[in-house]
């Protein structure tokens, strides 16, 4: 299945579980479904398994934002509680959506929990109280986090203690046994693309680790790639922290002069920001010396760098000290800080600001997954858990870019569970790619249009085709233009009536943010002006400014970066990184409101 197609399943509305091979682009799907929900006026709910993959996604980690915490057993009492929590019950509530990204590090029995408590507060019988749930991960790579139980590391068994609540026919760990998966019976697009790996025999290698059929020619090729230490500049990968410090500390003391030290600035409520430092990837006193080895830890979004970017400092700009960035493709940047948040429907909980580099002479294979290296030196003989070291050779895109210090026979295994349910997933996928190439690209429009309205959007935002082959010259009736012209006319007779955005949304009974597309559409041609039809609805001039100096930062950056990935089809500048410049008092309409005044 390639993405477009998971991308118009997804749009229907249906339960999912996106997955594929490191490299697919399970990630970027996700970010152009998030963007499409947006733009027609949803918010989803961004979880992930841990703080790190949250922190990526700028999300909440599952069992904060359902309340659970680090449950490992849920009660009546405890669901009553959570329950009984304005906060936790009223963003369930409101939830429209969830997305919860590296499902395969989270257990069956929390998967479970979480169920159970979005049933529970939505008062709804429906799996997960009736959202539309979207698991997202690849079940090869590493599994859930075993905790310490009885002074060993065998893996913790989270079982119910409540009969309404029992899960005991979970048997194992991996989150598609439990009975919450099985309810929720998602749909399987396993993405068949891939982007990451450039070599057709290291691709075809790491295909035989996922299948299990790993033989002496690929381990004779592994073979090649034996070297005793890194080449200089050459990250290293080890499955402990221990070893990663010790090297990264050892080779920062090596470089002359002091250290330039960068200490993370924060904003919101302890507990929150606490999550996100354990999350950020970026450490919360970052000292960088000029020479020093360095790896991006976030996507820039003007393209310039991605999360596992590396290079070396070439020194510090005159103004402000931010460090200067040699890439090892040749290029200089200046390494701004950013900002890694928390939010819930739409609303920044918390931020953290840091520079996004952390050193890079060693990182973790935890740390490094979501990660694409050009190159790595890593000593895979430690290696005590299936699939890390699947998750560590992963990173890369080509065996030319390996180079390997020991490798033991756990390093090649992945989990013989997963190998069969691996085959059921492909066969699933197929059979939802059949299903719907033979569906008229009328009918999944109607389906897309459908579930928008359904859950209080607006699905009139954007006009685009689907991911599958239709019949040629295939396209929206021509009556729901019409209707679409009609609605605009309206629209346009009460703006000129000088009437404000919730009279017009009451009077049409539509949302703000549909006549905020009809206004975007009537003024893209050109039957409205803003400075002349729209003045009654002009914002405050005060904070006019501040979201004009956010959208001109965007657009600088775009530009920079020579692509309009923070363009929508209309040409508008993208609402999401110019919200996160702003604090939580901006709302996506008011932003949508200013971008028609600064664009005309």
């Amino acid at each position: 299945m390639t993405q477009e197609e998971a991308l118009t399943i997804l749009k229907t509305g249906a339960n999912v579980f996106l997955t594929g091979e490191p490299g697919s682009g399970k990630t970027h799907t996700v970010s152009r479904y998030v963007a499409y929900l947006h733009s027609c006026c949803i918010e989803p709910a961004l979880t992930a398994s841990t703080g790190i993959a949250a922190t990526h996604i700028g999300g909440q980690t599952i069992h904060s934002w359902c309340g659970i915490g680090a449950r490992r057993q849920l009660t009546p009492y405890d669901l009553d509680a959570i329950a009984a929590n304005r906060k936790a019950a009223s963003r369930i509530a409101d939830a429209k959506i969830l997305v919860i990204d590296e499902v395969s590090m989270l257990s069956a029995q929390t998967l479970s929990m979480a169920e159970a408590v979005c049933r529970e507060v939505r008062k709804s019988r429906d799996p997960f109280g009736g959202l539309q749930v979207v698991f997202v991960g690849d079940f090869f790579q590493l599994p859930p986090v075993a905790r310490a139980e009885h002074g060993g590391e065998q893996r913790a068994k989270e079982l119910f203690y409540s009969p309404r609540f029992s899960d005991s026919r979970d048997s194992s760990d991996f989150a598609f046994v439990s009975s919450a998966w099985r309810q929720a019976s998602p749909l399987v697009c396993y993405i068949a693309e891939q982007h990451r790996q450039e070599d057709p025999a290291f691709l075809e290698l790491l295909n035989s680790v996922r299948k299990g059929v790993v033989a002496e020619r690929h381990k004779a090729l592994l073979r090649t790639r034996y070297r005793k230490s890194a080449e200089k500049g050459i990250t290293q990968l080890y499955p402990h922290n221990a070893d990663v410090d010790r090297i990264n500390n050892e080779e920062l003391l090596r470089l002359s002069g002091k250290p330039n030290v960068f200490t993370m600035t924060g904003k919101g409520p302890d507990h929150l920001l606490s999550l996100l430092r354990r999350g950020c990837l970026s450490p919360e006193t970052l000292s960088l010396k000029e020479g020093a080895r360095v790896i991006f830890t976030k996507n820039d979004i003007a393209g310039r760098f991605v999360n596992g970017t590396t290079g070396v400092v070439a020194g510090f700009a005159k103004e402000g000290g931010t460090p200067i960035v040699e890439m090892d493709s040749g290029r200089r940047i200046c390494a701004e800080p950013m900002e890694w948040h928390m939010q819930d429907g739409g609303k920044i909980l918390a931020r953290i600001i840091q520079v996004p580099l952390r050193l890079a002479w060693a990182i973790t294979v935890h740390k490094s997954q979501g990660m694409s290296l050009a190159a790595a030196h890593m000593d895979l003989s430690s290696v005590f858990e299936y699939g890390q070291g699947y998750v560590a050779l992963s990173r890369l895109r080509t065996l030319k870019g390996l180079s390997l210090a020991g490798l033991n026979a756990r390093a090649l295994e992945v989990h013989p569970d997963i190998r069969a349910k691996d085959e059921y997933f492909r066969q699933n996928s197929d059979a939802a790619r059949q299903r719907f190439q033979k569906m008229e690209q009328s009918e999944i429009s109607a389906l897309h249009d459908n579930f928008i309205r359904a859950i209080g959007g607006s699905p009139d935002r954007i006009l685009s085709g689907n991911g599958f082959a239709g019949k040629p010259g295939m396209s929206k009736p021509a009556r729901a233009k019409k209707r679409g012209d009609g609605t605009l006319s309206l629209t346009k007779e009460l703006i000129l009536k000088k009437l404000s955005l919730p009279d017009i949304a009451k009077k049409r009974a539509r949302t703000v943010g549909t006549i905020l597309h009809h206004l975007e559409e009537l003024t893209g041609k050109g039957e409205l002006v803003p400075a002349r039809d729209l003045m009654h609805l002009s914002p405050d001039p005060d904070r006019f400014a501040k979201i004009e100096k956010a959208f001109k930062k965007i657009s600088t950056e775009a530009m920079r970066g020579e692509h309009d990935a923070l363009r929508g089809p209309s040409g508008f500048i993208k609402l999401s990184p110019v919200r996160s410049l702003l604090d939580d008092s901006y709302s996506f309409d008011e932003l949508r409101l200013a971008r028609l005044f600064l664009k005309s």
